[in-house]
């Protein structure tokens, strides 16, 4: 398939899921033109604010593949992906990101992640959200037993 076919299949999934009681996002994982998985955005039917379209195809890719890393593969996405979607494409190791409708498109209909890009931004003790250390000298050592494993599998 063409990247083109291959977008339109994404945003023919995101119309569809519309219809289906879902958020309007869909997304289409391909490897040399020939899709993957696909995934839609299942927010509000599944009640899990990571069911984005982008995370939904990726959990998919990636059980089909049998691996965590989807290097060779490229994403598809009706819209321009959220920080959380734009983390784990990265996490995933996608080659590349092609996507219709953008921020703007997004915030325009509700869907504004401004405020998140935003808070990236900000010292962590000015977030809006409070964070705060807890227990660090105890959490260190999962860190250190990691360092420590040789077969560890790296990613």
């Amino acid at each position: 398939m063409t990247n083109e076919e291959l977008m339109r299949e994404a945003i023919r999934l995101s119309v569809e899921n519309v219809k289906n009681g879902g958020g309007p996002f869909g997304a289409v994982i391909a490897r040399n033109g020939e899709i993957v998985a696909t995934g839609v955005n299942r927010v509000t039917p599944l009640h899990d604010p990571t069911a984005h379209a982008e995370v939904s195809a990726i959990r998919a890719a990636c059980n089909k593949l049998g691996t965590f890393d989807l290097s060779g593969c490229e994403i598809f996405t009706s819209c321009e992906p959220c920080p959380m979607c734009l983390g784990a494409i990265y996490w995933a190791h996608l080659d590349r990101i092609y996507y219709g409708n953008n921020q703007r498109d997004a915030a325009e209909i509700g869907f504004d992640d401004k405020f998140i890009y935003d808070e990236l931004a900000v010292p962590v003790a000015d977030r809006k959200k409070r964070m705060e250390a807890l227990l660090s000298d105890e959490a260190i050592e999962a860190f250190r037993a990691w360092t420590l494993k040789e077969d560890k599998v790296e990613y």
